[in-house]
């Protein structure tokens, strides 16, 4: 791809996951679309083995940006780093084509593993703000990653994670789009259950009523039994 198609490809992805823009020139100073352009090269030195030149292009890129890319993560196309502040992506990450990722997020590890120590993103998933990924695990395709989430575990594709520890909810097997991903319609698993709880204590509250004023009832009428005698 051409620097031009290349541009044109950038405006084109800020334009679809982002509102905020208004003309093709302000995508140069998106600190996500620079941090990626810096990765682009650090990660051919690194491919290369020139490993500190890599390092020193991709801390110069933190500096910069305040994204962290380490170099060796591979990244296929289309990914969108939207207010970027703070992102982490660890060396032995993969993020899979059409991914968002969210001001705050981490990628790595647990600090206990070997060679592959980072997660693994399927296609079209978004991690989003504050969000934490952390280990050698794999998120499917078309999964969405809730704010402040932590997730240790696998998630399936078509899925939603919310929670610390990170839960996952499944959407009814139905593809998740661009159009109804965002960050605040997310379904609740712990407010679920209080639900099914408080729902569960009032039927079994209105049985043990019930209980009571039959025993009332039994009371009263031997009662009444044994004033007639």
């Amino acid at each position: 791809m051409g620097l031009i198609s290349y541009f044109k490809e950038q405006v084109r992805l800020t334009r679809e996951r982002d509102p905020a823009i208004h003309s093709p020139l302000e995508v140069l100073l998106y600190p996500g679309v620079r941090a990626i352009n810096y990765y682009r090269i650090s990660h051919k030195l690194y491919q290369s083995g020139h490993y500190f030149l890599s390092r020193w292009l991709s801390q110069r890129a933190l500096r910069r940006t305040g994204i962290e890319i380490h170099p060796g993560a591979q990244i296929g196309k289309g990914l969108f780093i939207d207010h970027g502040t703070g992102v982490v992506i660890g060396e032995t990450t993969i993020i899979g084509d059409n991914c968002t990722l969210f001001q705050g997020v981490t990628l790595g590890g647990t600090g206990k593993e070997h060679g592959k120590r980072h997660p693994t993103l399927g296609n079209n998933v978004m991690v989003c703000t504050g969000a934490k990924v952390l280990g050698s695990i794999t998120i499917g395709d078309n999964t969405k990653i809730g704010a402040g989430a932590v997730v240790l575990r696998e998630a399936p594709p078509n899925s939603t994670v919310v929670g610390v520890p990170g839960r996952v909810v499944r959407l009814n097997n139905e593809r998740v789009t661009w159009e109804d991903m965002d960050m605040v319609h997310l379904p609740d698993p712990v407010q679920q259950d209080i639900c099914r709880l408080q729902f569960e204590y009032k039927r079994l509250y209105k049985r043990v009523e019930a209980m009571e004023e039959k025993d009332r009832a039994a009371i009263q009428h031997d009662d009444k039994e044994k004033g007639a005698v």
